[in-house]
């Protein structure tokens, strides 16, 4: 985690971040494709550099408000390849004036429909307008522009992981006004999620290969649905005989998941 005022851009202090997060993949051992994939306030020369450089496999969103030209570009453009009935997409040569050295920038047009505001008939039809929205991907990925579309889209389940902080994890309170008690209540909440997570990880194999979005490899419980389900049962610890049990009323369903989540860590402990 870096911890940074609430009052700076995204950006500041990433690239920085970034190193260390691959660094410490490399230094325990990981062995596979590293990639990132990142949003618009990362798109810089320096970041896309230094992970073409390291060999990274990355996509970055490009942020239209400060490239007028790309705008234009985009709007001049005739001939669109069809990817699906959603999407099309074209390649182009674009990169801003000051980089020293170009990408490969892929242009997406998503066909999106939307409901006409105003008085309409709602006997006869229910009018809908057609418009395009549209997307810049800057990558290193040489796979098919369908393929590094899926991969860059595969972002939601990272910001799933974010909002799942927020609404169950507390994450988006602000517990002090000061600096180190608001680190130690962040660092509680991001423990007790990858503590979750890890627990189910464990105690189940993976039930997904690699897909084109990159989603978990395991289908995991939400934090608030384990804290209704495991954590917030009543019960009482006792120690008959000396040794510490955990009594509960009888529920043959909750049972099995204390023993399934519970016997990975028992069989490390022994």
């Amino acid at each position: 985690m870096l911890h940074r005022a609430g009052n700076v851009h995204d950006s500041n202090g990433a690239l920085d971040f970034i190193r260390s997060c691959f660094a410490t993949l490399l230094a325990r051992g990981f062995r596979g494709r590293l990639e990132a994939r990142l949003d618009g306030a990362h798109f810089s020369e320096a970041t896309c550099a230094w992970l073409r450089d390291e060999g990274i496999e990355f996509s970055v969103s490009v942020p239209f408000e400060r490239f007028p030209e790309l705008k234009s570009l985009i709007q001049q453009r005739a001939r669109w390849r069809s990817i699906d009935e959603e999407w099309a997409w074209f390649e182009c040569d674009w990169k801003p004036q000051k980089w020293s050295r170009g990408m490969r920038c892929l242009v997406y047009r998503r066909r999106v429909k939307t409901p006409r505001k105003g008085p309409i008939q709602l006997d006869l039809f229910e009018p809908i307008e057609r418009h395009n929205e549209y997307k810049v991907v800057m990558t290193n990925k040489r796979g098919t522009p369908g393929t590094v579309l899926h991969f860059h889209n595969g972002r939601g389940s990272q910001e799933g992981i974010f909002a799942e902080l927020k609404s169950h994890g507390s994450l988006d309170y602000i517990p002090t006004r000061r600096e180190i008690g608001n680190r130690v209540y962040m660092l509680a909440c991001v423990l007790a999620h990858t503590l979750g997570r890890e627990m189910q990880m464990r105690a189940t194999p993976p039930s997904r290969k690699t897909g084109r979005t990159r989603p978990c490899l395991w289908v995991l419980e939400r934090l608030d649905t384990l804290r209704r389900a495991v954590i917030q049962r009543a019960g009482r610890l006792t120690r008959p005989q000396g040794r510490l049990t955990l009594t509960m009323s009888t529920d043959d369903a909750l049972a099995a998941d204390f023993q399934r989540l519970l016997a990975p860590w028992q069989n490390q402990a022994a």
